[in-house]
Formats: C-alpha cells, sequence, structure tokens
C-alpha cells in the first residue's frame, strides 16, 4: 500500500505540473506566450505526458501480474481484495482522475496536428457523440479503459467540470449544490462531513481537482453548450451573490443599536 501510495503521489505531482504550465494563469498568462518564443514548451510537455503514459501503464501492468500471481501461488483472493482495498484507499493509478486531465491535455494539443497526425502519438480517444460521452484510454495488451464524462446529478455532459478525491466527476454547479455552498465559494469550501452524492463517502470535497484541461476540451469540441452552461451557471453565480449579500446586510442592519431601540419601542 505504501508503494502503491507513492507512485500515486508521484503521478499526480509531476501531471499537476505539466498542467500548471499548459494553463497558465494570473500573470503566467502574459509571460507565457513571450517564453515559448525562445523555447518549445509544447512538445517538451507532450513528451512528458508521454513518459508519464508508460509510468502508468508499466506500474499498472506490473501491479496486476502480482497480484494475480499471488493468488495463483497462494490459491486465493487476496490479490483481488487488495485491489479492492487500492481503490477504495484512491490509490488505483488507472482510476486517477488526474489520468483524465492528462488525456485531456493530450487531446489538446493534438488540435494543431488536426486530431490525426501520425507523428503524434495520443492513446487517448472521446467520443462525445454517443449515449454516454465517454474518454478512452489504450494501453498494451489490449487494456481499454472508459472514463464517464457525464454528471452523476445532473446527467448532461460535465462543464466546468471537477472530481472529488473519490474519482466521481461532477459539474462545478452541482457539485456546490449537492455540498451545499455557493457557486463563488467552490467545492473545497464544503463542510469535511459532506458525502459524495454518488459513494456516500465524506472528506472527499477538500481535496476536489479543478478539472481545467478536461473543461478547454469540452470548449473547444463543444462549443455552443459549453456557452449555454457558462451562461447559465454565471446567472446561477450571480443571483447568489446577490442573495448572499443581501441576507448579510440585513443581518448587519439587524444588529444595529438603532435597530434594537426601535425593536424595544414597539
Amino acid at each position: 500500500m505504501k508503494e502503491a501510495s507513492e507512485i500515486a503521489g508521484c503521478f499526480s505531482s509531476r501531471v499537476r505540473h505539466i498542467l500548471h504550465l499548459h494553463i497558465a494563469t494570473g500573470m503566467q498568462r502574459y509571460f507565457s506566450p513571450l517564453r515559448r518564443c525562445f523555447t518549445n514548451d509544447e512538445e517538451t510537455m507532450v513528451q512528458k505526458g508521454k513518459m508519464l503514459i508508460e509510468y502508468v501503464t508499466m506500474n499498472a501492468i506490473a501491479m496486476r501480474k502480482i497480484l494475480k500471481k499471488y493468488d495463483k501461488v497462494h490459491s486465493s483472493v487476496n490479490g483481488r481484495k487488495f485491489k479492492s482495498k487500492m481503490r477504495a484507499e484512491h490509490m488505483e493509478i488507472l482510476q486517477s482522475p488526474w489520468l483524465i486531465e492528462l488525456g485531456a491535455f493530450y487531446m489538446n494539443s493534438n488540435e494543431p496536428h488536426g486530431g490525426d497526425s501520425s507523428d503524434f502519438f495520443c492513446p487517448f480517444s472521446c467520443d462525445l457523440n454517443a449515449t454516454v460521452p465517454v474518454m478512452t484510454l489504450m494501453l498494451p495488451d489490449s487494456m481499454k479503459l472508459e472514463y464517464d464524462l457525464n454528471c452523476a446529478i445532473c446527467l448532461d455532459l460535465v462543464f466546468n467540470p471537477y472530481a472529488l478525491s473519490c474519482g466521481h466527476l461532477f459539474c462545478k454547479l452541482c457539485a456546490c449544490s449537492a455540498a451545499a455552498v455557493m457557486i463563488f465559494e467552490g467545492p473545497k469550501a464544503a463542510n469535511p462531513a459532506a458525502t459524495c452524492p454518488v459513494c456516500r463517502e465524506a472528506g472527499v470535497y477538500g481535496d476536489a481537482v479543478h478539472m481545467l484541461e478536461l473543461d478547454l476540451f469540452l470548449k473547444k469540441r463543444c462549443k455552443e453548450y459549453w456557452k449555454e452552461r457558462h451562461v447559465a451557471e454565471r446567472s446561477e453565480m450571480v443571483k447568489q451573490s446577490k442573495e448572499y449579500w443581501d441576507s448579510q446586510t440585513s443581518w448587519k442592519f439587524v444588529g444595529t443599536p438603532m435597530q434594537s431601540r426601535i425593536e424595544r419601542n414597539k
């Protein structure tokens, strides 16, 4: 379990580093184009992403073979139980939301090549027109993993997606609603006791991952849908913000000495 934890931690930290460079925020947004005039960051990041996919594949296959061999030697099902325990502890690297983010990064980087360049290897593909939109990862030995891109609450394609630490994907608006927090606060502001709407696990909002690469990918591929959801989310955020500040103003007014004297006189 310790080794699996270290592998998952190493993978997520390295993916975060790559994506941090790819999607610049704040002041970095102004310096990023200048930096790219002197270095080919995109190609370097893609190569690092490819190495991380190989890292994931190597460790996932090795773990699967070790556990299978253990069960064969000991005539037990402990290997399968341990694999289930890894998933429950969020140590299963193939179930990591960072792998979905890496897949979205790969496909976003493939856009300039037209999506089908022969010299741009991409183990990821995505079918957004299917009944259930999925992202697919092809691994060696004919291993195929599919990641559902529907929000489990609104049952629509995720918008401004967040992945809770349990791995389940939700729209930001849906996640905030389920956690009883304002949109402008974000899912991470949820009460530690708040549970995932799907698996009912508590404490999963604090380490929620904002899926920026996946959001960028959906923005490019589903422009009209993305704009429509963006307007709806913005409208709801303005509404919640107004209600919040109105309630704060009302509370402060009720608490003033003048208001207290008026209430007593009544």
